[in-house]
């Protein structure tokens, strides 16, 4: 049973809503982050990345990067920047990316039901970075970056969703990635009931994206149980800023692999080594992406090849029958000697976002070669949550991404 609420957001002025809308934080380095904030110091990553507040150098894990970002989160709000709701509200996020839409319901997830398992996870977390948006949420008393969380779509919070988007949204704007925004505030009592009760007959949700930013409220929440030994589960920081959305509006692409050596061997050892573990062939088109499961490209010395994966070395467990696991269990590992994909300095990964070119010039500038990859299937992610499994590293790439700044969730009031 899956425990949402509505919340008091604080969202941008609606003339603002463009400017405001940024990235997430952790798609920028500290030098893009301040270039963005420097061409437009309205946007979200001044909030979100505060350091940018600072003159270069400056430490941006320091106590006084996260002050300044509560203060600056302050200020937006008495200067108009941000306005806060009156009464609880659900709201419905469209985002149509290449005539594609998904529709996302905006609310507060439980803490407890990430406790209790009821939301699933796929990913390992770093503390480091765990740290970081900790100290953001807990300066702030407020969570800035929703969690993108995915359920199987229900035909009542389906029909629901349709209705309540019926009528003209109260924010819509276009950004500069081309991706369309539109919001709905869902304010009506029998609504919002209406959606909370048929949530609640959705046995699980599934975080697809965020999760150090979800870890990380809940670490601060568990803090806050500590600080209030009284609390009565109904305080704001029980519950944490989250968009749903139902698996099948929602698009997974590929996330593909370059390596910047051959590990020693001549391109020709290469592929008779990768002949014996794949169906090798020259590609039917260049450049070349897998058609279907089971198949991947590769680029080496400026020509594609198409790679299909034989029936023998083929597993059925959740994590076995990804082609990210094939590859690494075949390939990466026993010929490249590549054991830990996410410490190994020698292979890197692109998100399907960027083209098979972007994998092309990699192969002509600092790699030797690269992996078009099919992509994973959030039917597979979620068999991959529901053993209560971990995802191999880079596995997923979720487009359109979700903006920072279009929701605050304030956990104290």
């Amino acid at each position: 049973m899956a425990i949402i609420r509505p919340f008091r957001a604080l969202t941008p002025a609606a003339d603002k809503a463009k400017q405001v809308a940024a990235l997430p934080y952790d798609v920028y380095n500290s030098e893009e982050a301040r270039k963005v904030v420097k061409q437009n110091p309205l946007s979200f990553l001044a909030i979100d990345r505060a350091e940018t507040q600072f003159p270069e150098g400056q430490d941006m894990y320091a106590p006084c990067v996260y002050e300044k970002a509560a203060s600056m989160l302050q200020n937006w709000q008495d200067s108009g920047i941000l306005e806060e709701d009156r009464t609880p509200c659900y709201y419905i996020w469209e985002l149509v990316m290449n005539g594609r839409s998904q529709k996302g319901l905006v609310a507060c997830s439980s803490v407890d039901d990430y406790l209790d398992g009821v939301i699933r996870k796929h990913e390992t977390t770093r503390k480091d970075k765990e740290k970081d948006r900790f100290d953001h949420i807990d300066t702030c008393s407020a969570q800035t970056g929703p969690i993108f969380l995915a359920y199987r779509a229900h035909p009542e919070v389906s029909r629901l969703i349709r209705e309540e988007s019926a009528g003209e949204p109260v924010l819509s704007f276009t950004a500069d990635d081309g991706v369309e925004h539109r919001v709905w505030r869902i304010t009506g009592r029998k609504s919002i009931d209406a959606l909370t009760r048929a949530f609640a007959g959705i046995d699980h949700t599934y975080i697809a994206d965020g999760h150090h930013r979800a870890a990380s409220a809940v670490s601060v929440s568990l803090k806050r149980r500590q600080e209030h030994p009284d609390y009565s589960g109904d305080e704001e920081f029980n519950y944490f800023l989250s968009v749903l959305f139902p698996d099948d509006e929602l698009k997974i692409m590929d996330y593909n692999r370059v390596l910047k050596d051959l590990n020693g061997y001549e391109p020709d050892e290469i592929l008779e080594k990768l002949d014996q573990v794949f169906r090798l062939a020259e590609a039917p088109e260049q450049p070349y992406h897998p058609a279907k499961k089971g198949e991947m490209g590769l680029y080496l010395e400026g020509k594609w090849y198409r790679l299909q994966t034989r029936k023998h070395l083929q597993k059925t467990d959740p994590i076995g029958c990804l082609d990210v696991d094939y590859l690494q269990r075949e390939a990466l590992g026993p010929i490249w000697n590549i054991q830990d994909p996410r410490t190994d300095s020698r292979i890197d990964f692109v998100g399907g976002i960027r083209g098979l070119s972007e994998l092309e010039r990699r192969c002509h500038e600092d790699c030797e070669a690269a992996f078009a990859m099919y992509p994973t299937s959030i039917q597979e992610l979620f068999a991959v949550a529901d053993a209560g499994l971990l995802m191999p590293p880079k596995s997923t790439w979720f487009e359109p991404k979700l903006r920072s700044g279009l929701f605050i969730h304030k956990i104290e009031r």
